[in-house]
Parts: structure tokens; C-alpha cells; sequence
């Protein structure tokens, strides 16, 4: 695992600025922005960062000819400008295909191994080689994909450099990820707060942080500094459905995680509406209702979901603390891609 300090690459730009040229090559060091925790990050031994590697991953990541038709990247689904989800209640594919479930965010996943809704990929690497092929979102075979990306005489090049390889998908697979690893959110008003800015949130924020770890019992699965406990829980969202989606039930197949899904951080959360995994609550307003008339009842519904017979201001509150977690500091353009 490699720490250390953040430097912002060329093609990876954070507020504004960029790496000096003499900087554009080698290890990459994260420096976590306020809030972050360092001890807390993950980054296989197998795939260390390096400035070339995550430039090329980002190239990948906002590249439309990794689908089948040309028309959908990584990005298109997980766009900055829209919290690096979508905007939508479920996502869009190749020929306009719709998919089942809200596109999860790719902020601060160094901090997470097991990926998407059900986690049924067990690292970013694995994640990134999912959508590829699947025929709704892009549509495409890695081996097909591996081909169109050979065909590009500056992708040639850079897997030469970096990997000392042709391009393979394992290669893909490891760019991608070392870029989404970059993703990093902190440094919210929330943040500032907790260092001991007192003006730094609202009194009506303030009052919203007191009742997600006290009255409302967020904490019990949004918890600590990334706001999530990485485990799977049942709101009953959808279970009433004719055929509702069983969640993490599909990879463990026991009966006890039907209707389970991963808990989302909460960082940024007021960029990436609609919500839920099936992006049935269109507003913050719409999930605090949900907690608040205790889901929806099903025989597994987790303990921690209960009525919680908040007041219309309780329920403002919550939602002016879920805001101070945004992290406007994150910026990321798209970069030129290579011919």
C-alpha cells in the first residue's frame, strides 16, 4: 500500500491546478484532503499509483470507444459535473438501453475494496471490467474492447510505458482504477467544522449533525469519517415490486441479504440525485421521508430502520448537514484522448 502526500497530475485537476512538467512522471502520493483518513486507504500491492498510470486511466475512464458502439465511457454514466453519477433514476447504455439500478458514485472508493450496489466485485480493478461487458451498458467483450484500444497508436505507447506490456485488459483494469483512487472528497464545511471552524456550519446544520448521530441514528450505517460502514442493508425499497430486486441476495444467494445493498457515503451526496438504488427518491427531502416512516416493512428489513417521527424543521436540519458535505474542491475536466 502506498501513502503519502497529493499531487495533482496534469489530466488530473483539482482546483485549478496541475503538476509542474518536471512532476509528470512516477509515484503518485496521496495526501488526503481534510477529513480523510490515510490509515484507512486501499491500494492493492499488485497495482501502485504512478502519475503515467493515472493519467492513462483517466483517458480510459472518459473514453467512449471502450463500449461496443462508441457511445457510452465510464464517465458518461459517472460524470463529474453531476457528482460522478448520472442524474438519473437508472442508467442509460449503448442503443439507449435502460438499466435497473442509480449508477453509484466513484468519490472515495480508495477507501473501499468490495464495488457496486451488491458488491459483487471485490476490488476497483474487477469493477471497472464489469461495465464493459455488460450488454445493457456498454455492451461490449473485453477482447473486443482490448482491440478497439490497440487500434490507437498513443494508447500503444502509454501501456508500453507503463506497463512495459501491449494493451491487455488487466492493464485497462488497473489504469482505470489508480485514476478513480484519485477521486478523493473532503475538505466539506462539515469537515472545517470538526477542525474547530464553529462558522463553518449553519446553526441548522449544526442541529442536523446532532440528530444523525443522536435521534435519527444515521451513524448506525452512515458512520465514520467516509460516512458509510461498507455493509449492506434492507430499507424495503422496491421489495414490493412483482419482481424486485434482490440486492446483495444475488451474490451470496442467503436469504437473510435479500433486499440488502451496500451503504453509499454520503460525501457529496447533495451532487448525485436522485437517490437509493433504484434512484427512487428524487431529492434529499424524499430519502429523509423514507427513514422517517421506517422504510418499507419486508421480513428482512434491517434493525436499525424504525419510525423516527422527525418535525418538518428536524427533517430541514438533516438535510442542511447532509449539504455541508459537499466538496466543491473537486474539479475534473475531461482530458484530450489519444489518436
Amino acid at each position: 500500500m502506498r501513502r503519502g502526500i497529493w499531487i495533482l497530475s496534469i489530466l488530473v485537476s483539482v482546483s485549478g491546478l496541475s503538476i509542474r512538467e518536471s512532476e509528470a512522471e512516477g509515484p503518485y502520493k496521496l495526501k488526503m484532503p481534510l477529513g480523510l483518513q490515510e490509515e484507512a486507504s486501499y491500494i492493492p500491492p499488485d497495482n501502485p499509483l504512478t502519475i503515467e498510470k493515472i493519467n492513462l486511466g483517466k483517458q480510459l475512464y472518459f473514453d467512449k470507444r471502450l463500449s461496443a458502439d462508441g457511445t457510452v465511457a465510464c464517465a458518461t454514466c459517472h460524470a463529474p459535473d453531476k457528482g460522478f453519477s448520472d442524474g438519473r433514476p437508472t442508467s442509460t447504455g449503448i442503443k439507449g438501453q435502460v438499466g435497473g439500478r442509480n449508477a453509484p458514485v466513484t468519490i472515495n472508493r480508495l477507501f473501499s475494496q468490495e464495488q457496486f450496489w451488491d458488491g459483487r466485485s471485490p476490488s476497483l480493478e474487477d469493477q471497472a471490467l464489469g461495465p464493459v461487458q455488460n450488454p445493457i451498458e456498454m455492451g461490449h467483450t473485453l477482447e473486443g474492447m482490448v482491440a478497439t484500444v490497440d487500434k490507437v497508436q498513443g494508447y500503444r505507447a502509454q501501456f508500453k510505458k507503463v506497463f512495459g506490456t501491449k494493451v491487455t485488459k488487466e492493464g485497462v483494469a488497473q489504469a482505470i482504477a489508480s485514476f478513480e483512487r484519485t477521486l478523493l472528497c473532503g475538505n466539506s464545511a462539515f469537515d472545517k467544522f470538526k477542525a474547530g471552524d464553529q462558522h463553518a456550519l449553519t446553526k441548522s446544520a449544526q442541529h442536523g449533525l446532532t440528530l444523525f448521530n443522536g435521534k435519527a441514528n444515521c451513524v448506525a450505517c452512515h458512520t465514520g469519517f467516509n460516512f458509510t460502514d461498507e455493509g449492506y442493508h434492507n430499507l424495503g425499497v422496491g421489495i414490493d415490486k412483482t419482481d424486485p430486486d434482490l440486492g446483495r441476495f444475488k451474490v451470496t444467494k442467503k436469504e437473510s441479504d435479500k433486499g440488502t445493498f451496500k451503504t453509499p457515503t454520503l460525501r457529496n451526496i447533495a451532487a448525485s440525485a436522485p437517490y437509493l438504488h433504484d434512484g427512487s427518491a428524487k431529492t434529499l427531502d424524499d430519502v429523509i421521508e423514507l427513514y422517517n416512516k421506517g422504510g418499507v416493512k419486508n421480513p428482512n428489513l434491517s434493525n436499525e430502520i424504525r419510525p423516527l417521527n422527525l418535525t418538518a424543521k428536524e427533517k430541514a436540519d438533516l438535510v442542511a448537514f447532509l449539504e455541508s458535505l459537499s466538496c466543491p474542491n473537486l474539479q475534473v475536466a475531461a482530458p484530450a484522448l489519444p489518436k
